[in-house]
């Protein structure tokens, strides 16, 4: 078992930045793929980033790609999510995800296969 911690969420301006963390304890942090997710009021949870065990491979919704980046540091046990040129659709809670068993990048996308979630951290676009 994991547990994920969010953090670095906050109210911002479109046009802004934003640096989300994920901390992760209670388990081995480089056998898990990760994730982030967002959800947004009366909308449906949807995939923002992954990236593989090792770092090496990533994946984006094409929403935010060329805007948001995903990273992890393995020896920090933590992952990062820096998001540029914010938007007001992407206020939403932010969470970070945990994955076991995903093999293949075909399934980052996939909420579903995520085991562990973190409580999520506000993030809030004005225009």
């Amino acid at each position: 078992q994991v547990q994920l911690a969010e953090s670095g969420g906050g109210l911002v301006q479109a046009g802004g930045s934003l640096r989300l963390s994920c901390a992760a304890s209670g388990s081995t942090f480089s056998n898990y793929v990760m994730g982030w997710f967002r959800q947004a009021p009366g909308k449906e949870r949807e995939f923002v980033a992954a990236i593989s065990r090792s770092g090496d491979s990533t994946l984006y919704a094409d929403s935010v790609k060329g805007r948001f980046t995903i990273s992890r540091d393995n020896a920090k046990n933590t992952v990062y999510l820096q998001m540029n040129s914010l938007k007001p659709e992407d206020t939403a809670v932010y969470y970070c995800a945990a994955a076991l068993s995903i093999y293949y990048s075909g399934l980052y996308h996939d909420a579903r296969k995520y085991n562990f979630w973190g409580q999520g951290t506000q993030v809030t676009v004005s225009s």
